[in-house]
């Protein structure tokens, strides 16, 4: 009987030891996932949109979709993207508690793919995570991202940055600069959810994959968390963010184009259509006034070409876009300008705020 006791109090010890050796094992990088998951997951939660749809009979049926969002503030506020929210007549989030609350949509911006929700959750429920920055990340640095997957609840995935300064196209057409790219898996369900450095601060939203199967192969992006943060108080304050706007529709002029029609730059910004009574038409700027069929393309000509904005030069109609929106409404530009007949202008204008577009119902 002492015999069966000493060998099975050895027994014993050893597992002890095995566990003990097992847990020393575990990496620095390991032990600061398992850290980072056990703090921060209790703050993503899953939504649950429902938007009505017709079927092939022309029936109107509700459709379910899933993303993530993350909690931002004890006031029960989230983050997420715009388009796992979009059209949605019923808005569902679900805590890590397993709880369920209807959310509100507070605000939501189309060109940065954000959204902000809000529930009505008791303070102590609520786990909210903390935002880092964006500005200065490096490729190689840790990214973590927290989401629900295909609906399977809280998972966690690594990676690195792969690459930043990225450019997408939103949904709504507009650019999104700075985005980020990551090697961290993101799946269906992951979107809206947070990217996280390796200090447990969101970096990012993840928004999108490249994948010709629809399954994550390596590139996932996310929107840089101070994209979100310049968006952020407007859409909480008034449910959607004030874009500069000069008041005219721009095309890019390219150097086939300028050398059929006898320009005398090679590139540029033309001004397609000047609304009415819009900052352009107020400095006098003028639009498109006929057509031209150049090859296969019929573009519309004669409007002014814009060359620099506020002394930079452009060389199409994204970057003068891309300097406008770092202004606000009301600021002031000046804007190098060549004629049609080739005078050379420069002009200041006051930006105005772009109309805000329908809500689609």
């Amino acid at each position: 009987m002492r015999a069966y006791f000493r060998w099975t109090s050895s027994v014993v010890l050893l597992c002890c030891f095995a566990l003990v050796g097992a847990a020393s094992a575990m990496t620095e990088d390991e032990r600061n996932n398992i850290d980072l998951y056990q703090r921060l997951a209790p703050g993503v939660v899953n939504i649950t949109s429902t938007v009505l749809e017709r079927d092939f009979f022309f029936n109107v049926v509700p459709r379910e979709g899933a993303g993530s969002g993350s909690i931002i503030d004890n006031r029960g506020y989230i983050l997420t993207n715009n388009h796992v929210i979009e059209d949605a007549r019923k808005l569902e989030v679900t805590l890590a508690n397993g709880k369920k609350y209807a959310a509100k949509l507070v605000g939501a911006d189309p060109d940065t793919d954000v959204a902000v929700l809000k529930i009505d959750a008791k303070k102590e429920e609520l786990t909210v995570l903390p935002m880092g920055s964006s500005d200065n990340l490096k490729v190689g640095q840790k990214a973590i991202a927290i989401g629900n997957p295909f609906g399977l609840g809280q998972t966690l995935t690594t990676g690195v940055i792969s690459s930043v300064g990225r450019t997408l196209r939103s949904e709504g057409g507009t650019l999104v600069e700075d985005v980020i790219q990551t090697d961290a898996s993101i799946n269906p369900g992951n979107s809206g959810g947070p990217l996280i450095d390796s200090s447990g601060r969101i970096i990012g939203i993840t928004t999108a994959i490249f994948s010709p199967t629809g399954a994550n192969v390596g590139i996932g992006f996310a929107i840089p968390i101070d994209t979100a943060k310049r968006v952020l108080k407007e859409l909480m304050d008034k449910g959607y963010y004030s874009y500069p706007w000069i008041g005219g529709t721009l095309m890019t002029l390219f150097p086939d184009f300028a050398e059929v029609l006898k320009l005398p730059v090679q590139s540029g910004a033309m001004l397609v259509e000047v609304m009415p009574k819009g900052p352009a038409e107020k400095a006098g700027l003028k639009g498109g006034n006929r057509r031209a069929q150049i090859g296969n393309n019929i573009i519309v000509v004669g409007g002014d070409i814009i060359v620099k904005v506020n002394g930079e030069p452009v060389a199409d109609a994204d970057a003068v876009i891309r300097l406008i929106r770092k202004l606000r409404p009301g600021d002031p530009v000046r804007l190098d300008i060549v004629h049609w007949d080739g005078k050379r202008e420069t002009v200041t204008l006051s930006l105005g705020e772009l109309p805000k577009a329908p809500r689609r119902r």
